[in-house]
């Protein structure tokens, strides 16, 4: 039986998955070598939808954009390309080019349309969730293929006798319903683990393709829950241990892992000490920390990250550090300490799509080279797939990291309802001549006695105290008394002019 873990474990463990739930939310953390890399947090009321599988309902077929919306029984339509319609293998290739033609949506979907789809993409921002009709089902060393005939071998797996022995193990698991694709973490497994696995995933597969002849839009397939998913993905990252807070999320994993992952039952430990599970390592405060715009550096420089819709920036800045030798060394090795920082918070955050990186300008050509190299191998331990292009002509670097779930601040912050946004209010000093230039304006197109102004607690202040003067020109410049109301609620930029 796994151990009961109930004090804080004095020695530093290399990795560490620490999986805290409640009733209303799971998050999993993962910690290496006392330090938060990546954080995943899943709300009951919202789950992932990534891996789901849907009978859903073409309601929209836009030939200018070859592609589809699909009703799938969210709130919002999501989205299917056409080149997510049709598997590779049936695309015609442009073999001089060495590109894919894919065929006219019109083709391949009509309005109305039963079809059977799988996510890719959750809803991010604006956007539907982003589909595919090459379904795939996961487990722990395969990826079954419904309608394939063939076996793939996991590109991480580089040793060509072991993609061979694998291969071979696989290939008689392959038939009319379809193929595999093996895992990484295979690598290592028997014929047997094998087996298991191809039956338990034709299993799974029988079970949708019945649930397939229900009428209407329905959910055929949902994805394990975070907590099994998560130590399902991880497995074959050298995990040390895992640990869980909750007694019934602990019996799900001991049970999953008995059945398909004997190797790592021992692993798994129940948490119940005093100190709340994510207080072990402080990985409350990283989160919180992970929400800030700045990052501060051990050596006194620091990194403002701003994430926009279409991209996130990453600045460098040497901050206090003044180094030891000339400017050029203190530049460098900031630029280089950096490198770090940034590949743990693009995980830690969540960051995808495009980042463009500001290092601090360097003259020297090898020290742009090692920078690049340094971030390159710092990149290398992200799980998500990354693109580095190198410097521009501007001497901005700039990457993409895949982006398939919302990131943390995304996750866990709204919008701002006073700067709607934008990160930046209009200040006292501005609101308070917007507020005179309307007091004029109205003035001048109706007959009023006087004027009420409501606005909020800060230009008030301002406008009844140490901007009096002002208020008492404008109301000599207009001929009229103008008073003012403290709305406690209202925004900064927020006010209402009353004719009287």
């Amino acid at each position: 039986m796994s151990r009961i873990v109930r004090n804080r474990v004095q020695q530093k463990i290399g990795s560490e998955l620490l999986i805290n739930v409640t009733p209303t939310e799971a998050r999993v953390a993962l910690v290496e070598h006392g330090v938060l890399q990546e954080i995943h947090i899943e709300r009951r009321m919202k789950r992932g939808l990534v891996g789901n599988i849907y009978k859903g309902k073409v309601s929209r077929v836009l030939p200018g954009m070859q592609a589809a919306f699909i009703d799938i029984g969210l709130d919002k339509a999501a989205f299917l390309h056409a080149s997510d319609i049709v598997p590779h293998t049936e695309c015609v290739a442009d073999v001089e080019k060495g590109n894919f033609i894919v065929r006219d949506i019109n083709e391949l979907v009509r309005q109305g349309q039963d079809i059977m789809v799988q996510v890719v993409k959750d809803p991010l921002g604006t956007k539907g969730a982003r589909l595919t009709t090459d379904i795939t089902l996961p487990s722990r060393y395969l990826v079954f293929m419904p309608g394939s005939s063939h076996v793939g071998v996991s590109q991480r797996i580089e040793s060509e006798d072991v993609r061979s022995r694998l291969k071979k193990l696989t290939e008689p698991f392959v038939d009319e319903d379809g193929g595999f694709i093996i895992r990484t973490a295979a690598e290592s497994a028997g014929e047997q683990e094998l087996v298991q696995d191809a039956a338990f995933l034709r299993r799974v597969w029988g079970k949708v393709s019945e649930r397939r002849k229900r009428k209407g839009v329905s959910l055929l397939y949902q994805d394990l829950a975070l907590p099994v998913r998560i130590v399902r993905d991880f497995v074959g990252t050298e995990l040390d241990q895992i640990r869980v807070d909750s007694t019934e999320t602990f019996e799900e994993l001991q049970a999953f892992s008995e059945e398909f992952m004997p190797e790592i039952a021992e692993k798994i430990e129940h948490y119940n000490g005093p100190v709340p599970i994510f207080d072990l390592y402080d990985v409350e405060n990283e989160v919180q920390r992970a929400l800030g715009r700045k990052v501060e550096l051990k050596s006194g420089g620091y990194l403002i990250i701003d994430q926009t819709e279409a991209m996130t920036t990453v600045d460098i800045n040497t901050g206090a550090f003044v180094g030891h030798r000339n400017l050029e060394e203190t530049i460098f090795n900031t630029n280089l300490e950096a490198t770090q920082a940034i590949a743990r918070q693009l995980r830690l955050r969540n960051l995808g799509g495009i980042i463009i990186i500001d290092f601090i300008d360097m003259l020297k050509g090898d020290h742009q080279k090692r920078v690049l190299a340094s971030l390159e191998l710092a990149l290398s331990a992200d799980r998500v797939k990354t693109n580095v292009s190198g410097f521009s002509g501007l001497g901005l670097v700039e990457m993409t990291r895949k982006r398939t779930r919302e990131s943390i601040e995304h996750v866990l912050c709204g919008e701002c309802p006073a700067c709607l946004g934008t990160g930046s209010l209009k200040t006292v000093e501005t609101v308070s001549y917007e507020i005179f230039r309307e007091i004029i304006r109205l003035n001048r197109s109706y007959d009023a006695d006087e004027f009420l102004v409501y606005c909020s607690p800060g230009v008030f202040n301002s406008l009844t105290g140490e901007e009096g003067h002002l208020v008492a020109e404008l109301g000599v410049y207009i001929g009229k008394r103008v008073r003012f109301q403290n709305e406690p609620m209202y925004a900064q930029d927020k006010f209402d002019v009353v004719i009287m």
